[in-house]
């Protein structure tokens, strides 16, 4: 008669406990970075955005006011200041507005209060103003 081979029980605990406290250690890592992601691709939208609206401004002349919004960017406003020379193709490559990393919408302003124009997403609370990855990640803080 042969042996049986196979784990123990307590084998099988030893492993679980060993890969619940490598999980324990390495999440709160891989987390903290989920969230510095977001902050970065937001960032980064801003700036695809920003180059956007400078294209606009060289074609019209000035930038979409609030009323028409970045919607301007994709489908030709009505209303002033008009959009004589607006592109038929639009201002991204995309055919629609990004969303916010967390799922909101950028918010633009014009004229802001720091410039032209404000854009900024309200971060992960989607509520203005907060802290850390709550905070508010405007077009006046991109490097």
């Amino acid at each position: 008669m042969g042996l049986q081979k196979g784990f123990t029980l307590i084998e099988i605990m030893v492993v679980v406990v060993i890969i619940s406290v490598l999980i324990g250690l390495v999440a709160p890592n891989i987390l903290g970075r989920v969230d510095e992601a977001r902050v970065t691709a937001a960032r980064a939208d801003i700036a695809t955005l920003e180059q956007a609206l400078d294209m606009y401004k060289l074609d019209n002349h000035h930038y979409p006011s609030t009323d028409q919004g970045l919607q301007a960017l994709v489908v030709k406003p009505s209303g002033e200041p008009q959009a004589k020379s607006w592109r038929p193709e639009g201002y991204l490559k995309k055919s629609q507005l990004p969303q916010d990393p967390w799922g909101g919408e950028y918010q633009y302003l014009s004229p802001g209060s720091s410039g032209a124009y404000d854009l900024y997403s309200h971060g992960a609370d989607g509520r203005e103003g907060g802290e850390g990855y709550d905070a508010d990640i405007g077009n006046w803080d991109t490097p």
